[in-house]
């Protein structure tokens, strides 16, 4: 039997489509399908038929990659190879983490995707009170970056890699720092198309009112561990689970520091579930022993491998 940690992805990957066959072929698939949509009338739709601007809005685009995720990980439960796994630790990027503690039933299907449609609610009423941007910057000295980053005000919103890194905050800082970056012989900086600052201090006003909706959320960590994406390290407790959900918002996303700390407990063996394969592409940049499967489509359950 092989130890894994399942990963999800985060916010972009969406794609119309996206699940369509999980729900043809899986019963297990129909019944998460069936009870997101009771909890958000019309999001089917958008998922299997868009249209695409539809999807991206944050209202559809973050419950679809959660349903996606959770109806692809109860068709792999189903099918045979799953008896050859055991599922050590969960870990996603940014949203991702949401299907990591609905995948390891820390909180409910239900519950999570409520918790989703919230926070984007809350996000998107930041964005309209601020001028934020944010700006992938690659193959960037990261010592260099962070020193651009103090002297401008910008902030960093993801580490996403050793060699990529997203920069956020208000939009005039973190056009001083694209500036400072070129001007220090940074040739690929990719401004990224998005409502405002993710991740950084303008969304404090949603982390504020975020949390106490979180006290209302039932929350039963469970023998798979979650690493959270504010510390790179599992939650242990229900408290701080809570706590680091709120701080998510607004704080730094640690995936570099979350794969480096599974591979450190000896998971060699990774797999993505739900739209895309980002985060495949990422983990082979932090360590390109690691093995990163992908479930997307019911085809690729037959060939994992282990």
């Amino acid at each position: 039997m092989v130890n894994v940690a399942l990963i999800f992805p985060g916010q972009g990957t969406q794609k119309v489509g996206m699940g369509k066959e999980f729900h043809a072929a899986s019963p297990q698939a129909q019944a998460v399908f069936a009870e997101a949509e009771q909890i958000s009338p019309g999001l089917l739709k958008v998922m299997f038929d868009g249209p695409e601007a539809t999807l991206t809005q944050t209202a559809f685009c973050q419950p679809a990659i959660l349903t996606m995720g959770m109806a692809a990980l109860k068709a792999f439960e189903a099918h045979p190879k799953f008896s050859c796994m055991k599922i050590k630790y969960a870990a996603g990027l940014s949203l991702g983490e949401y299907t990591a503690l609905a995948a390891s039933q820390t909180v409910s299907f239900a519950d999570t995707l409520r918790l989703v449609q919230k926070r984007g609610a809350l996000m998107d009423e930041a964005c309209r009170q601020s001028q934020g941007a944010m700006a992938a910057v690659i193959g960037f000295n990261k010592g260099h970056l962070m020193e651009i980053c103090r002297q401008t005000g910008a902030e960093v919103a993801n580490f996403n890699s050793h060699d990529q890194i997203v920069i956020t905050g208000d939009a005039a800082k973190v056009g001083r720092a694209i500036a400072a970056i070129k001007a220090a012989g940074g040739e690929k900086i990719i401004p990224l198309t998005v409502a405002g600052a993710f991740h950084s201090s303008l969304m404090q006003p949603a982390a504020d009112k975020f949390k106490a909706v979180l006290k209302e959320v039932a929350i039963h960590p469970t023998g798979i561990q979650v690493v959270t994406n504010v510390s790179g390290k599992p939650q242990a407790d229900t408290e701080t689970i809570r706590t680091n959900l709120a701080k998510q918002i607004t704080a730094s996303v640690q995936w570099v520091a979350s794969i480096e700390y599974i591979l450190g407990e000896g998971i060699t063996h990774f797999i993505e579930i739900g739209p895309g394969k980002v985060l495949k592409g990422l983990i082979r940049r932090i360590d390109p022993q690691a093995t990163v499967m992908n479930i997307e489509k019911p085809s690729d359950l037959d060939i994992l491998t282990t």
